[in-house]
């Protein structure tokens, strides 16, 4: 072992790369996983206790010395390497950029929220980490109620006595918030993102974003919820989108609907999208519940209020016939540059 030691010393000594190539191919030849050191340590291993006092020293130097030469060789090159590019040819067209855009949620989100702009409606955020009286008690939920329970919230911590703390399961905290503190008229859309512990399929994720909406005045009818939910689905779907409710329940909410449109894919006369019957719900709504109100300190008797809540995900399936949930997470570049052309 100590003559080939001695030779391959020779050899790296001598040794001149005429491009970086070369030096690469001595780097593997000598420095890696299969090459000659790590075969010369697999040997070392084999020999006896006394040839190994030796050798030990012999063969560590002869590691050390081929380390240095190739950082040696590699900061030549580099530096050279570095000096053929400094000079600059100012003749040349300048190197273009590539323009990036906004994420397809991002643009419905946007489009959403000027909708509701031309009706008076601000935008209120709230915290994405919330306690339990925000996301649940106050919205009129009882403690037995399944939304509470670990298979649908993300609890960061439980706590019977003081209230747990969870990633907020919808935007409607927000609205409890805003109730709070401050005195009716309230008009704004909360848009956000939401948690719910679901496994993650084409057509469900743990994380997406809402936008809810909120109204509290005094006489505030169904009517009102209905008419401006119309205006709304005629602005981002066309003109000519046919609108059905349908009774539903919510804790937050009395009484409850889930809203319909005519499927924008089909025109209603069905398909995968709307599973053969020609229509999509798309959010949920209704009149605010007087238990809501109070445990905000409003005046049920004297305030009403509708409210509803939508998810942008699925506008953004229908404005964009997107099948599956998980691209909008995933940051493929391919499926981003699609809508590179929509308005910034």
């Amino acid at each position: 072992m100590q003559s080939r030691i001695i030779q391959y010393t020779s050899e790296i000594n001598e040794f001149k790369p005429a491009s970086a190539a070369e030096l690469e191919e001595f780097r593997i030849k000598f420095l890696g996983t299969k090459g000659i050191i790590k075969d010369l340590f697999e040997e070392f291993k084999s020999v006896s206790a006394e040839e190994k006092r030796v050798l030990g020293k012999v063969l560590n130097e002869f590691k050390k010395l081929a380390e240095e030469k190739h950082a040696l060789l590699k900061a030549e090159f580099e530096e050279n390497s570095e000096e053929d590019t400094d000079y600059e040819d100012l003749s040349l067209p300048g190197s273009g950029f590539e323009v990036g855009g906004r994420h397809p949620l991002s643009l419905v989100r946007k489009e959403v929220v000027e909708i509701f702009k031309k009706l008076g409606f601000i935008v209120a955020e709230g915290p994405e980490i919330e306690d339990d009286w925000h996301n649940f008690t106050a919205l009129n939920f009882a403690k037995e109620h399944p939304a509470r329970d670990m298979q649908d919230t993300f609890f960061i911590k439980k706590d019977a006595e003081n209230g747990d703390i969870a990633l907020r399961t919808h935007t409607s905290s927000v609205q409890v918030r805003m109730m709070e503190n401050g005195q009716p008229p309230f008009r704004a859309i909360m848009p956000g993102r939401v948690y719910r512990n679901e496994a993650i399929s084409a057509r469900a994720h743990c994380f997406f974003h809402q936008v809810e909406g909120l109204y509290v005045d005094e006489n505030v009818s169904f009517a009102d919820l209905k008419q401006t939910l119309f205006y709304f689905v005629q602005e981002l779907f066309g003109e000519g989108t046919k609108v059905r409710f349908r009774p539903s329940y919510f804790p937050f909410t009395e009484p409850s609907a889930e809203m319909d449109i005519s499927c924008s894919l089909c025109g209603g006369s069905g398909c995968t999208m709307c599973k053969g019957s020609g229509w999509v719900e798309i959010l949920g709504c209704g009149m605010v519940d007087p238990n809501v109100l109070e445990n905000c300190g409003i005046d049920s008797n004297k305030y009403s209020g509708f409210a509803f809540g939508m998810g942008i995900e699925r506008m953004a399936n229908l404005k964009y016939e997107i099948k599956d949930l998980r691209l909008f997470s995933e940051n493929d570049i391919r499926f981003l540059k699609q809508f590179q052309s929509e308005l910034v």
